[in-house]
């Protein structure tokens, strides 16, 4: 089966995912039907160009944000499933993290103001903004753990998606383009890296993998690179694959009483990578049989009725009702393309609809 795909494309995939146990076979057969090698790659903003206006914009102030980041996870020490947190290593997770989550949450505002309301003004902040952040070469150093690992991917995901908002403002300057392009280039290869040699462990096959994925995605279509753009979308297919017929995510299980949380979390950057995959011609919607449904279908479901979540990772679920932006601001986007009234319901009733690590408001 391996030999009849063609020869670079195969390499490719090797290199990516070297050592993937039973799902190797299946990415390495679908990988060729997800590959894109248009001209231009797009994001799901690319063909929906906004109306600009002069309305006043001040620009936030931004912290540097260093090379390097030092921080810890929150869950407990001795807590195997890591769903139950530590107060006191939450708070100093909190403090480690802010400065640089405030960074890239005033930095999505100011895209998602300009894709509101036309702010030419709020577009020349982002585009301001971010490429000082690459001058300064930020989050391009050292991470002290896992969990600084994953903020750097969160936010330079969410901070690649910003630009995407923003760069048919026609503001960015060559100069600009680039720097930000080999900034974010090589905040993804540490991505990249790091995912790769953590195969066969837990968040190289969890939730933190897709979020990887959608922070690859937008790094290749922000600077038109055809290999991490595929990365994402490698990262989908072991997403979908990984869907169990019931629906459910066999590691987002594993989380005692955050398995229904976990779920909606893994949930949200798979809705983007297939919006991602719709803006280039790939219909990832309907891989593997149309797998994302059945997460979609379980995970809303749980919000109203966690029972099947409780009876099958025998802990009570904490469910958050209206809905945080975490567990629904991935919803517009599927719920304009698949209709579903207890969707509908939930983001009429979430009071917010912007999520940091999904670069600010989903696509329209």
């Amino acid at each position: 089966m391996q030999s009849s795909l063609p020869t670079p494309k195969l390499a490719i995939l090797q290199l990516a995912f070297p050592v993937l146990p039973i799902l190797s076979v299946v990415l390495i057969a679908v990988t060729a039907s997800n590959s894109v090698h248009a001209a231009t790659l797009r994001s799901p903003w690319t063909e929906k160009p906004v109306t600009e206006t002069k309305s006043p914009f001040p620009c936030l102030n931004l912290a540097p944000i260093p090379a390097d980041l030092t921080m810890e996870g929150f869950y407990r020490l001795d807590d195997p499933t890591h769903s139950q947190i530590d107060p006191v290593r939450q708070a100093a997770y909190t403090a480690a993290a802010a400065p640089v989550k405030d960074d890239a949450s005033k930095i999505v505002s100011e895209a998602d103001a300009y894709r509101t309301t036309g702010s030419h003004r709020a577009a020349f902040c982002v585009i301001q903004q971010i490429y000082s952040l690459a001058q300064q070469h930020s989050m391009t150093g050292h991470m002290s753990s896992n969990q600084a690992s994953y903020v750097q991917g969160w936010v330079a995901g969410a901070i690649a998606i910003a630009w995407l908002k923003v760069q048919g403002s026609g503001i960015p300057s060559a100069t600009q383009r680039t720097a930000v392009a080999d900034w974010l280039l090589a905040i993804g290869k540490q991505t990249r890296a790091y995912y790769e040699a953590h195969l066969g462990k837990g968040d190289a096959a969890n939730n933190h993998l897709y979020w990887a994925g959608l922070e690859l995605a937008a790094i290749g279509v922000t600077a038109q690179n055809q290999d991490d753009f595929d990365w994402g979308l490698n990262a989908y297919t072991l997403g979908v694959q990984a869907i169990q017929p019931d629906g459910t995510l066999p590691r987002e299980m594993e989380r005692a009483g955050r398995a229904l949380h976990y779920h909606l979390y893994a949930l949200a950057p798979l809705v983007l990578l297939a919006e991602f995959g719709e803006a280039n011609g790939l219909d990832l919607y309907a891989q593997s049989n149309g797998a994302i449904h059945r997460l979609e279908s379980i995970s809303v479901q749980g919000l109203k009725d966690p029972s099947l979540f409780e009876k099958t990772s025998g802990t009570r679920q904490e469910v958050h009702l209206p809905p945080t932006d975490d567990a629904i601001a991935w919803a517009p986007p599927y719920q304009r393309r698949f209709p579903n009234p207890l969707l509908k319901q939930f983001i009429n009733e979430s009071p917010n609809l912007s999520s940091l690590y999904l670069g600010g408001l989903a696509p329209p």
